[in-house]
């Protein structure tokens, strides 16, 4: 009987160990710490090369060029781009179109199952997700993303959360993003493949350099695009989001009054996972297709706005010319993810491009400035709407 007592305490010595944290390494304090200010990195470091690249160039030559595209040039570039994020918003709504937004049980087909659900409207049948709503938030996901000093991802984190307003459930507008992005980078690795394939048509060692790196980064891109396809398709992050959801019932039913009722609550929610199911069902190809086709007509649509820039100028160019343009700078732009909107970096891969076809580069600086314009015209606007959204959240459709 005197032995209990000491058994008792060395066991509560054992445990007491392994309830304590584990303490972080030097490393991966430096590494959280990096990417938590990898956006002000990226955000000084593209104003610095902005300024060299303005800098080292004649500013009257650059400002001459600007000059000569005048309002009405400007103005047409905000109309073409305004397009382009309409059809980028009009490719997200096909990725959840036929899906309820609550994400209730489907056929194996893909099709919803009937179901009379109770609404916030009144009516018995679920409310369908609003296509204005899908292009409403594509406009607010630009405007974070071009103006705000976050990462390329930070508008789809917002465009997310706010899509949750319309009553879409959480799981499935994290789906619906991840599957839009998706799409969204197979059409421009395909763009760019089409940009290298023009450029090998070129003369010159300049241009068949350029063509084999492009290349080179498309086939890598290509490999990327394929598991991260695999990755929503074939339920590869099944486990992961087991882990995370067992952490976070651990973390309700700790944390909340009615820890039963909590993770029960918890345990009944739609997970990504299946909401990414949902999105690429079999009997969903259709729409799938139709969000891939309007991506890339975006993608293409891209190059009339330097066709638009350079012809106010009075720089005559070709349709192969500005498709190369228009497919390697955005390729340059988009390996520049860290660097908010990528500052100096489009108007450095402007600079690179535009040399092979003559372009000098004040030309090529002032072409990038005016592909800017259309980012601050519509991205402010976008912006408020994002503010005025947040402050009358009770007057729209609360989340599921």
């Amino acid at each position: 009987m005197a032995e209990a007592p000491i058994a008792r305490r060395s066991d509560r010595c054992d445990e007491r160990p392994a309830e304590q944290p584990l303490p972080q390494s030097l490393s991966q304090r430096l590494l959280r710490g990096l990417l938590r200010r990898l956006p002000l990195i990226g955000t000084v470091a593209g104003l610095g090369l902005g300024g060299w690249l303005v800098a080292t160039n004649d500013l009257a030559a650059i400002g001459a060029a600007f000059g000569r595209i005048g309002a009405g040039g400007l103005a047409a570039i905000v109309g073409v781009r305004a397009v382009i994020v309409l059809l980028c918003g009009l490719a997200w709504a096909r990725v959840l179109a036929g899906i309820p937004p609550s994400g209730r049980p489907q056929t194996a087909s893909g099709a919803p199952v009937e179901r009379p659900i109770k609404s916030p409207l009144g009516s018995s049948a679920e409310p369908s997700i609003e296509t204005g709503a899908f292009v409403i938030l594509r406009f607010v996901r630009e405007g974070v993303n071009v103006l705000l000093p976050v990462a390329s991802v930070g508008g789809e984190v917002v465009g997310g959360r706010l899509l949750t307003f319309w009553g879409v459930a959480g799981s499935l507008a994290a789906a619906s993003l991840l599957a839009d992005m998706l799409i969204q980078v197979a059409t421009q690795v395909a763009f760019t493949g089409l940009g290298a394939g023009l450029l090998w048509r070129l003369p010159g060692e300049a241009a068949a350099s350029l063509a084999r790196w492009t290349t080179e980064a498309a086939a890598v891109s290509v490999v990327a695009v394929a598991a991260f396809f695999a990755l929503q398709t074939l339920g590869a992050a099944r486990g992961l989001e087991r882990r995370l959801a067992g952490l976070g019932r651990r973390f309700l039913r700790s944390a909340a009054p009615g820890g039963t009722d909590a993770e029960a609550g918890a345990a009944g929610l739609l997970s990504v996972q299946e909401a990414l199911d949902m999105v690429w069902a079999r009997g969903r190809r259709g729409r799938i297709a139709q969000s891939v086709a309007l991506h890339a007509l975006a993608w293409g649509l891209g190059a009339a706005e330097i066709w638009i820039v350079l012809a106010c100028i009075g720089v005559e160019v070709s349709l192969t010319e500005v498709l190369v343009l228009e497919s390697l700078s955005q390729a340059i732009k988009s390996a520049a993810f860290a660097v908010p909107s990528g500052l100096g970096v489009q108007e450095g891969g402007f600079v690179v491009v535009g040399a092979l076809f003559g372009l000098d580069a004040g030309t090529a600086i002032a072409l990038s400035l005016a592909k800017r314009v259309p980012d601050v015209a519509l991205g402010l606007p976008s912006l408020i709407v994002w503010q005025t959204l947040e402050a009358k959240r009770a007057q729209v459709l609360p989340p599921r």
